[in-house]
């Protein structure tokens, strides 16, 4: 299967050792990026929960900076030890606790030998007691010391315990290391030769708000930390008495608040400095690599604020800079009050990371995004984007809706996003879709707003749709009204042509149903036509006139009109689907289907009724069925025969999403699991952490022929797979879940399912039979993870597994890697050569030219070889006859 759409921006990314690469925590790997190009190298596969961290193992000659070493924790209890240039698991080191952060502190110093051995190395573990009970004490999170040469723990070393995991941040000398811990900040000071008894002291910072992050400075004792408040403290010459001098400071008591401005009671500090330029909770702190500015920022979940400045090195007296809720980074000269703006990030960070190349950052965004960036211009000259995030909405608007569509040709799926577009994203490839694919690129600026993370949502894009050709999409906007006052919707078409670009806006109809919210858009399979349903009572027949020419000019006319207007005893028109071939309309009136005639705009018939409103209605490729999905507390799922006019069989299920083959009898369901005890004890949903099902069913027929459970597990970042249900279970379980309707479901909203076409350019194949499937089943969960998987292979126990193209840079751009670094390339051996080269050569003059020629494996024992080998040497006589 090919899984995507994972997370970028769980846990700081690091540089390699010569910055041409990028390690990020993607899930339960790490993915290996190239700097230069910005396109995915490799992929360290192992981990069976969430990666947490990533350490390079630092170099400390050039000639040894092609060295790819790493190590990493994750959420399954283990530190793993890795050649990231292969790459290969070299070690693995089981704590069996989840580990949240790791530090390894013996990395950053050029560590000497002791007796002849290596130093032992030592890692310190933020991890989680998960043996604690609920009934005991909640503090059960510790900062543990492991012994990674010996693959233990340190017996009886616990440095602190905290009741959230913290992440453990750690000097750039290695020689210091800390957590904030609520309105305390933690140091602890590392000893040159470290081992597991050894003793470890620590000395706590006060303040009077909660710490939300701090940095280390890379050469000086200065400390800086940030609080919820928004405020900066940087504290001067911590640890001074504790650390090295003893209890005195040039003579004088520690204790005397004049002596020591802006310290509190005992901390060890000389001095503590506030800076409070920001206006919400510091979540990014970082100095530069020469200690001379401060990088941080800010990030508010409430209002997605974001603030970055940077902040002059000691003494403050020459520059400050820094930039408010607007995303503007200002430099300040203090002394004339001149600034200087520096270019918008455009989204909320979350790190900042610096590599050995002075020239060579990067920060991660919120939503899902890593820019590197040219220092100390802060120019982003490349960009790494994963898929967007999920974005809140008003409640009010959620069940409303439609959350991403899927352009089922090309394999892409696209997602609005806070900012008023809409992002295409690949599926076969795994990243935002920048290369022109069927004339779309990677985003489509939806709305004329210029969006800043500080701004409130006055838009809303409520309905997407495209067209099954892929080129033609229609999207519905609501303008939320202020104060009761102003709302808006209205009705976008979009076209793409073989010349452009993009998506470019066609048409702009206001109000298209009175004042009334538009319920569904779905587009004719063959002709410029789409419908468009309100929960008013009505629905719209949508065309696009002919093209006409212009100024010598073939141009398009970008205008759609009314086609036709209908309605249905003025119910709610609830969902519109066209047939395959596009000669029937389908509506769902509330909790009927009605069927048109689109050309003539006749109703030819109405089916059945429900028990709730319909929500979904989708034709299975060219046959004769129509299924249908209603919600509420007497959800269904039916299918329908319209030769019959009558219902072929119906669930009580509440289905999640519909896919339906294009050119097949078979579709898919995502259906709701309840909490059931026997549907518990049959699926396992209890154990696993099971809540949703996947059914696949063909046309007629009331069994499915195959089902997948969907898993999401307890952890806090979502970790999800499918695991097939055994055949013979398939009919209990579809039992068990008619009887167990009506009770409260575990599932989170927000799922959806997919046929995907083959895409011959991203796709190898099925790596089990070496054939193509038809179609690939796309199913994406609410976090926009996402599987794809070959639902037609039933045969076999697991998804059919299928291989995604290996998109890695030209070698130029992404350098060499394992031998090839060192030795050079091998010389290329044509296994296709021709035959006649492998004959037995003809006997020589010099027979010792070619003795030793050939394979080592095929050569005769040395005791032949040498009377060859001297009988060449000997001179023949011409035998004499007498």
């Amino acid at each position: 299967m090919i899984k995507g759409g994972r997370s970028l921006i769980s846990s700081a990314p690091v540089f390699s050792n010569d910055a041409k690469k990028l390690l990020v925590c993607t899930g339960n790997s790490v993915s290996i990026f190239s700097t230069s190009t910005g396109l995915q190298i490799t992929e360290l596969e192992g981990h069976t929960a969430p990666v947490t961290s990533v350490i390079v193992v630092p170099t400390f000659t050039p000639s040894s900076q092609i060295l790819c070493y790493c190590w990493t924790s994750s959420l399954d209890g283990t530190v793993r030890y890795w050649d990231f240039s292969l790459p290969e698991l070299m070690k693995t080191v089981d704590i069996r606790m989840p580990i949240f952060s790791m530090v390894i502190p013996r990395l950053l110093t050029q560590g000497t030998e002791i007796d002849g051995k290596p130093p032992t190395l030592f890692a310190y573990l933020s991890v989680e007691n998960a043996k604690v009970r609920h009934d005991q004490p909640k503090v059960h999170r510790r900062i543990l010391k492991c012994n990674l040469t010996k693959s233990r723990l340190a017996a009886g070393v616990v440095l602190a315990e905290t009741q959230l995991p913290e992440s453990i941040t750690i000097s750039s000398s290695g020689k210091f290391f800390g957590i904030p811990n609520k309105r305390k900040l933690h140091v602890w000071e590392v000893i040159a030769h470290d081992h597991e008894a050894a003793p470890i002291k620590r000395i706590t910072l006060h303040h009077t708000k909660n710490l939300t992050v701090f940095a280390f400075h890379p050469t000086e004792r200065i400390v800086a930390a940030g609080d919820v408040t928004g405020r900066i403290l940087i504290w001067r010459s911590f640890g001074s008495r504790t650390f090295s001098l003893g209890g005195l400071t040039n003579g004088r008591a520690m204790n005397n608040e004049d002596e020591r401005p802006g310290v509190r009671g005992d901390d060890d500090a000389d001095s503590c400095a506030t800076w409070h330029w920001h206006s919400a909770e510091v979540k990014v702190l970082s100095f530069s690599s020469d200690g001379a500015f401060l990088y941080s920022g800010l990030l508010d979940f409430h209002d997605t604020t974001i603030t970055i400045e940077y902040v002059c090195r000691i003494p403050f007296n020459n520059y400050f800079l820094g930039g408010g809720k607007e995303g503007v980074l200002v430099v300040w000269q203090l002394d004339t009050g001149k600034k200087k703006f520096l270019p918008r990030i455009g989204s909320p960070l979350l790190y900042f990371t610096t590599s050995l190349d002075p020239s060579l950052s990067s920060v991660s965004c919120a939503d899902n995004l890593i820019h590197l960036l040219k220092m100390p211009s802060m120019e982003i000259f490349k960009s790494i984007s994963g898929i967007k995030l999920p974005c809140s909405f008003p409640e009010i608007y959620e069940g409303l809706c439609s959350r991403f569509i899927f352009d089922q040709t090309a394999g892409l799926v696209a997602f609005r996003t806070e900012n008023y577009c809409i992002q295409f994203y690949s599926l076969f490839d795994d990243r935002e879709n920048f290369e022109m694919n069927k004339c779309v690129l990677g985003r489509v600026q939806i709305c004329e707003r210029n969006h800043q993370p500080s701004d409130d949502v006055t838009v809303l894009v409520t309905l997407m749709a495209l067209s099954p050709d892929g080129s033609m999409m229609s999207t519905a906007e609501t303008k939320l009204p202020e104060e009761g006052l102003g709302g808006l919707v209205c009705l976008k078409f979009w076209t793409s042509g073989p010349q452009s670009k993009g998506f470019s806006l066609s048409t702009i109809i206001y109000e298209p149903h009175r004042d009334a919210g538009i319920s569904a858009i779905a587009f004719h399979p063959t002709c410029h036509m789409a419908v468009s349903s309100s929960y008013g009572g009505d629905f719209k027949i949508w065309t696009r006139s002919h093209e006409f020419q212009q100024r010598e000019q073939m141009l398009e006319n970008p205008g759609w009109t009314c086609h036709a207007v209908g309605s249905y005893k003025k119910k709610p028109m609830t969902a519109a689907v066209f047939s395959g071939d596009g000669s029937v309309l389908a509506i769902a009136a509330e909790t009927v289907i009605t069927i048109w005639d689109p050309e003539k705009n006749v109703l030819v018939a109405v089916i059945g009724e429900t028990l709730e409103p319909i929500t979904m209605l989708s034709f299975i490729g060219n046959s004769e069925y129509l299924v249908s999905a209603s919600r509420g507390l007497k959800s269904q799922l039916s299918l329908w025969s319209l030769s019959k006019l009558s219902v072929s069989w119906s669930y009580k299920l509440q289905a999640e999403a519909v896919a339906c083959a294009m050119d097949d009898s078979y579709f898919a369901v995502l259906v709701l699991l309840p909490q059931s005890s026997k549907c518990t004890e049959l699926t396992e949903t209890k154990r696993d952490g099971r809540d949703g099902v996947i059914l696949l069913f063909k046309a007629g027929e009331p069994i499915p022929v195959a089902t997948w459970s969907v898993k999401k597990s307890n952890l806090p970042n979502l970790v999800w797979c499918l695991s097939p249900i055994p055949q013979k279970a398939v009919m209990d379980v579809t039992i068990v879940l008619l009887y167990a309707y009506g009770l409260h479901c575990i599932f989170t909203n927000g799922g959806g399912l997919a046929f995907v076409h083959v895409n011959s350019v991203s796709f190898k194949g099925n790596v089990l039979d070496g054939k193509s499937p038809p179609a690939l089943l796309a199913y994406i969960n609410g976090d926009h993870e996402y599987v794809l998987f070959n639902p037609y292979n039933l045969e076999v126990h697991e998804p059919s597994m299928v291989v995604r193209e290996n998109h890695i840079g030209m070698e130029d751009e992404t350098g060499r890697f394992g031998y090839a670094s060192i030795y050079g390339e091998l010389p290329e051996f044509d296994v296709k050569r021709n035959q006649t080269e492998l004959a037995a050569l003809l006997p020589s003059e010099k027979p010792w030219e070619t003795i030793f020629s050939g394979s080592s494996h095929n050569l005769p024992p040395i005791t032949k070889l040498c009377s060859a080998f001297l009988e060449s040497l000997l001179e023949k006589r011409a035998s004499i006859t007498v």
